[in-house]
């Protein structure tokens, strides 16, 4: 079984940015180096659809975000984004986006405001698998 092992820091960006952009779902990545399953470089982005309900990369930030990996020889470890009213579960559209295979995604929700969930899952096909998250440091 795949776990997601992320330092703490990792976790507090992405609850903060998380937070931040309430009551609009936030969104990112966390990248790593290629051939590597550990998230290192914190890249949070626009959420171009400004949404509470769903999220969307701006094309030219994901074409920017894209090259920058492949120049850096990085890959996206983490997807990730909020949800501001329900639970951190993959929706139906999150699924129909997902296209790294290989990413841990990411969701936090941010619906208490005293509290979140942070969860990772592995989206493949169509299939949602959760995994259990290991914070580290």
């Amino acid at each position: 079984m795949d776990v997601l092992r992320i330092r703490r820091d990792l976790v507090d960006e992405i609850v903060a940015h998380a937070r931040r952009d309430h009551p609009d779902e936030a969104c990112g990545v966390i990248a790593g180096p290629e051939g590597s399953d550990s998230p290192e470089r914190f890249i949070p982005m626009v959420n171009a659809a400004r949404s509470p309900t769903f999220y969307q990369f701006d094309s030219m930030d994901q074409l920017r975000l894209h090259r920058e990996l492949e120049a850096n020889g990085e890959v996206p470890v983490v997807i990730y984004h909020s949800h501001t009213a329900t639970d951190a579960y993959p929706s139906r559209t999150d699924v129909s986006i997902a296209s790294e295979p290989d990413a841990h995604y990411v969701l936090v929700s941010t619906k208490d405001p005293d509290s979140h969930q942070f969860r990772s899952y592995r989206i493949v096909d169509g299939e949602i698998t959760e995994e259990p998250v290991e914070i580290i440091g």
